[in-house]
């Protein structure tokens, strides 16, 4: 059974930290004595359900932003090997208040300050974007001098604009609005694997690949050591989806419904009970990402030196009797 970051209460640093965020004038008092008046707190309520929201949509942005940085040097440093999975990016991801559900639509605006315009959720380490200075926390005005959607469907309509323009340019330029002002940037297109990576708000210790995504469970991400345990897994990851093995088992429907569903804030949990009907990989498939892995991190600059015992680790840590664990779905793995 997995457990999702539930809503919480906050702790009083989260707490005192939103209720400072306002800032005020002080009277200005002609003649007389020093008068202090009385601070007069301007920021709106925050319930302590959106504060404990905030708080977990904060901690997976932080995961979420550690990933892309593990992830982008394989992305881009291995476009060659990725035959038909390559594009040209941008290099970032965006969204908006209403891509959060429930409460944690109102968290968005208090942990990020999010708002009807795309936001920049995340930027890619070494693409076009990060090098023509695109931050997280950037609002998304224009592109190339088309206006980019805003309010409700924001998320999802932005790639009529970004697509031809990202088709047909070797940069775009990009208008942006920034601690209250308006930025011009220009963003160089970066030929890149077009891997989504994700994270997954559950505990159990896994990882999903079905042929387009890669996503990391919270519990996956927590039992790596390090930065080179995490390349590692998204390694194997793109490896599988590089060699079609979602297709070839005929998982994809499942392993995309898996990811669709770990990919919310708030994940239904009872799909993951079992097996959550993948099949299981066999050996041959498993050893043949394996192989490919290591050289996805060879040319990412990785150490492959920390693949071998990370999947023994993970094997006796939590071997194939965990129902719902990455061996049960890869009974291969640590045995070489």
């Amino acid at each position: 059974m997995t457990r999702n970051i539930g809503l919480r209460t906050a702790g009083p640093a989260l707490i005192t930290a939103l209720l400072l965020s306002a800032c005020q004038t002080p009277a200005i008092v002609p003649s007389g004595p020093a008068i202090v008046p009385k601070p007069v707190d301007t920021a709106p309520a925050v319930s302590p359900r959106v504060a404990a929201a905030a708080e977990v949509l904060t901690r997976m942005a932080g995961m979420q932003e550690r990933l892309y940085r593990v992830a982008s040097p394989l992305l881009i440093n291995n476009a060659e090997l990725c035959k038909n999975q390559a594009r040209n990016l941008l290099g970032f991801t965006a969204r908006n208040r209403y891509w959060y559900p429930g409460d944690y639509n109102e968290a968005a605006v208090v942990a990020f300050g999010m708002g009807e315009r795309l936001q920049v959720t995340g930027v890619l380490a070494g693409s076009g974007a990060a090098r023509a200075g695109l931050r997280r926390g950037d609002n998304l005005i224009s592109a190339g001098g088309k206006q980019l959607p805003v309010g409700p469907n924001a998320s999802t309509s932005a790639g009529a604009v970004f697509g031809p323009l990202v088709a047909s340019q070797a940069s775009l330029p990009l208008l942006i609005e920034r601690d209250s002002r308006q930025r011009e940037l220009t963003v160089p297109v970066t030929r890149a694997c077009a891997f989504q990576i994700e994270i997954g708000n559950a505990d159990h210790v896994n990882s999903y690949a079905d042929g387009s995504r890669i996503l990391v469970t919270r519990g996956m991400y927590e039992f790596a050591e390090n930065d080179a345990e995490l390349a590692v897994i998204l390694a194997k990851g793109m490896a599988h989806n590089i060699l079609n093995h979602a297709t070839l088992t005929r998982s994809t429907g499942t392993l995309s419904s898996v990811i669709d569903n770990l990919a919310r804030v708030r994940p239904d949990t009872s799909m993951m009970i079992g097996s959550a009907g993948i099949k299981a990989m066999p050996a041959e498939m498993d050893m043949a990402a394996e192989k490919l892995s290591m050289q996805l991190l060879t040319r990412a600059g990785y150490r492959t030196d920390a693949a071998a015992p990370f999947w023994r680790r993970l094997a006796s840590t939590y071997p194939a009797t965990v129902l719902n664990g990455y061996v049960a779905n890869h009974p291969a793995t640590g045995k070489k």
